[in-house]
C-alpha cells in the first residue's frame, strides 16, 4: 500500500527541519530581542509563532484560577462582622460565565444590590480600529471581561476598567460614559475633588521613538491620568517620561544582557491621591506603585517631583495606602523569579512604613503566615481603623479578614456550581461611616434595590 521510502531520504528531511527549525527560531527571536530587525520575514514568523497563543487567548478561560487552595470551602465562611460595612466585590460569576460587581453586607453576608453590566453593549461603542482596541472583542469580550477595582459613588453609579475604556454605569448598569482616548488598567481610586486616578497606556507614545521605537505590541508606555467625573482627562503624565526627566532613565532602559530590551519596565499597578496636608505630602500628591522597579514613589503632579522613592522591604508589591499623616501600608507580594518561575518567597506581607522614624514593620504577619497567604499578582489590603486587616488573595479567589489580635473572622472563596474557583477583580471594604450611610440610603430609596 505505501512505497519504502529511502533511509538518506527520511535524514535529509530530519537534516533540513533541524536547520529550518533553527532558522525559523532566529528569526522570531530577532524580531523580539534583536538589535538589528529582519523585517518581513521576522514579523512573518513572530506572527506564525503566536498562532497556538492567540488559539489559546480564544479559546481558554483566563478568569478560572488553576490552584485550588481551600477545595473544602465556598463563598462566605465564618463570622459575620458587628458593625454595618459593606464589601464592594468584583468577581467573575462562574455560574453566569460573566463578570458581575455585589454589594454585600457583611453583618450578613447577604448581597443587597447587584451591578451586572451588558458588557457586549459597551464594547459595541467602542472604536476597534484605534491601534489601541483592535484586540479588545477577544481579549475583553463578555466572558472574558473582568471589571477591575471598581468605585462607588454617592449616587450608586460605579466607575471601573477592565485594561479597556474607563467606564462608568448608573446604578441599574446603565452605560453613563467610556473614555477611549487611552486603554485603562489596574486601580481607581478618588482624590478630595472626587476625580479618579487611574493608570493608562499611553498611545500613540509620547516617548522618543529612539527609546522605544513607534510598535504599540513592542512596549507599555504607562500614564498617570486624571479623569473628572464626567469622563475627560484632567491630568496626564508618560511615567517613562518622568524617570527620564527626574534622572530615572536607567531604571527604564538597563538590563543584564546585550540586546534585551524591557516591554513593560515600570508595570505601574496603583495610584493613591493624598486627600490630606501633612508635614510628608501635600493634598494633591499621589504615590505610586511601580510592580517592575519593585518601588513605590512620591510624586507631585503640579511640580512634575519625584519627592521619595524606596524599594526597600518590597517585591513585585501591590496597593498603597495612607494610613494617617505620616504612614503608608504597602501589599507585599515578595515574589522572586527563579529558574523554575516565578514564586512567592514564604508570604504575602502588609509592609508598614512611617515618614517620621524612617523605619518599616509588618503587619498581623503571623496570621498572613499561618493562612498561607501567597498571591503572585494582584493582591489588596487594607487596615481598617479598629485595627482590623482585609486582604485580598487575588490569585486564589479569596478574600480574608482579620481581627486586630490576627483571628481570621471570616472568608471568601469564589467559587461556582462547577467547583472551580473564579477570580476576582480587586474588591474594596467600605468602613467609613459617612459612606456607609450614604449607601444604606441608596439600598432603600433607589428603584433599581435587587437581591
Amino acid at each position: 500500500m505505501f512505497k519504502k521510502i529511502e533511509l538518506w531520504i527520511v535524514l535529509l528531511i530530519i537534516i533540513f527541519g533541524i536547520i529550518f527549525s533553527i532558522f525559523f527560531g532566529t528569526l522570531v527571536r530577532q524580531e523580539l530581542v534583536g538589535g538589528v530587525k529582519l523585517g518581513s520575514a521576522s514579523k512573518a514568523a513572530l506572527f506564525l509563532s503566536e498562532i497556538p497563543l492567540n488559539l489559546k487567548k480564544i479559546l481558554s478561560h483566563d478568569l478560572v484560577l488553576s490552584e485550588d487552595r481551600a477545595p473544602e470551602k465556598s463563598g462566605f465562611v465564618g463570622n459575620n462582622l458587628k458593625d454595618l460595612s459593606y464589601l464592594l466585590l468584583s468577581r467573575y460569576d462562574g455560574n453566569l460565565n460573566e463578570s458581575v460587581v455585589e454589594l454585600v453586607d457583611l453583618t450578613s453576608f447577604e448581597v443587597v444590590h447587584r451591578w451586572n453590566p451588558d458588557i457586549k453593549k459597551i464594547n459595541s461603542y467602542i472604536d476597534i480600529s484605534k491601534e489601541e482596541f483592535k484586540n479588545h472583542l477577544r481579549d475583553n469580550n463578555e466572558r472574558r471581561y473582568g471589571i477591575a477595582h471598581p468605585i462607588i459613588n454617592s449616587d450608586g453609579s460605579i466607575i471601573f476598567n477592565g485594561s479597556s475604556p474607563l467606564v462608568k454605569i448608573d446604578f441599574c448598569s446603565n452605560l453613563i460614559w467610556q473614555n477611549q482616548e487611552d486603554r485603562f488598567h489596574h486601580s481607581n481610586e478618588l482624590d478630595f475633588e472626587s476625580n479618579i486616578w487611574v493608570p493608562s497606556y499611553i498611545f500613540p507614545f509620547t516617548l522618543d521613538k529612539k527609546y522605544i521605537g513607534e510598535d504599540i505590541d513592542k512596549y507599555y508606555e504607562d500614564g498617570i491620568t486624571q479623569i473628572s467625573q464626567d469622563g475627560n482627562i484632567l491630568f496626564q503624565k508618560s511615567l517613562s517620561e518622568l524617570f527620564i526627566e527626574n534622572n530615572m532613565k536607567n531604571r527604564l532602559f538597563t538590563t543584564g544582557e546585550v540586546n534585551t530590551f524591557l516591554s513593560d519596565p515600570t508595570h505601574l499597578n496603583d495610584i493613591q491621591p493624598a486627600l490630606f496636608n501633612s508635614d510628608f505630602w501635600k493634598k494633591g500628591d499621589v504615590f505610586l506603585s511601580l510592580r517592575n522597579q519593585s518601588m513605590i514613589m512620591l510624586y507631585r503632579p503640579s511640580t512634575n517631583e519625584v519627592l521619595w522613592k524606596s524599594d526597600n522591604h518590597i517585591s513585585n508589591q501591590h496597593d498603597i495606602d495612607i494610613l494617617d499623616d505620616h504612614t503608608i501600608s504597602i501589599f507585599n507580594n515578595n515574589t522572586v523569579n527563579t529558574p523554575n518561575g516565578t514564586i512567592v518567597d514564604g508570604n504575602n506581607e502588609v509592609i508598614i512604613y512611617d515618614f517620621s522614624s524612617g523605619k518599616y514593620s509588618r503587619y498581623l504577619n503571623q496570621s498572613l503566615i499561618e493562612n498561607d497567604v501567597r498571591t503572585i499578582t494582584g493582591g489588596r489590603s487594607q487596615i481598617i481603623d479598629n485595627g482590623d486587616l482585609y486582604i485580598e488573595e487575588t490569585n486564589s479567589g479569596r478574600i480574608l479578614y482579620f481581627d486586630k489580635s490576627g483571628k481570621l473572622e471570616w472568608e471568601f472563596i469564589n467559587r461556582a456550581d462547577d467547583k472551580r474557583v473564579y477570580l476576582l477583580s480587586w474588591s474594596r471594604i467600605i468602613y467609613n461611616k459617612d459612606k456607609i450611610k450614604e449607601i444604606k440610603n441608596l439600598i432603600e430609596t433607589n428603584t433599581c434595590y435587587e437581591n
